[in-house]
């Protein structure tokens, strides 16, 4: 992947990680996630063109944990176009970031997808992995939470957002003061 590919393939993951589609990743997907992993783990963000447009992705990095001889490598990301999903590409862009993995002496490799996504948990079996682990993840929307607040503010004129660093938070009005200045 070089610094050109950051753009297309942000889109591209915005293209396939929708809300109706994938709602745990859509949550996560943002261009963060591609310049960070870009800028941290260069040698692990791979890309696949077909006819020199971008049709694939994958983004990983490796763990390494203290007082354990065992290094891992975790693919975090793996997009391809619908054009040409089920075409190889995959494929090809787990088969290099699995020889990079073995050339730096990782030892295990960890994906994760949801226990919907069959697509995914075939080709991650086609690909070797094993012994699928059961992840529960939870969610708590908090705009209701947040409303209440903004009721309560509303009710009570007196009450005064309070200043972090200085500054009041940019969605509460700021409250007028009588101040005098004299020279």
């Amino acid at each position: 992947m070089e610094v050109d590919d950051i753009a297309p393939v942000f889109h591209l993951g915005e293209m396939l990680y929708t809300a109706d589609e994938a709602p745990n990743t859509y949550r996560t997907w943002d261009v963060y996630e591609v310049v960070g992993l870009f800028h941290s783990d260069t040698e692990f963000c791979l890309v696949a063109e077909v006819e020199e447009q971008l049709k694939g992705f994958l983004l990983g990095t490796t763990i390494i944990k203290s007082h354990s001889a065992w290094k891992y490598g975790y693919l975090i990301w793996l997009g391809v176009h619908p054009d040409v999903q089920r075409h190889g590409v995959a494929d090809k862009l787990f088969q290099k970031f699995k020889d990079l993995m073995i050339e730096r002496g990782i030892r295990m490799l960890l994906a994760d997808t949801s226990a919907e996504n069959l697509g995914a948990l075939h080709f991650f079996r086609k690909q070797g992995f094993g012994h699928p682990h059961k992840h529960i993840y939870l969610t708590m929307n908090l705009d209701s939470e947040i409303q209440r607040i903004r009721r309560r503010s509303a009710d009570h004129p007196s009450s005064r957002p309070e200043k972090k660093n200085g500054h009041r938070p940019t969605d509460q009005p700021i409250p007028q003061e009588n101040t005098e200045y004299s020279d």
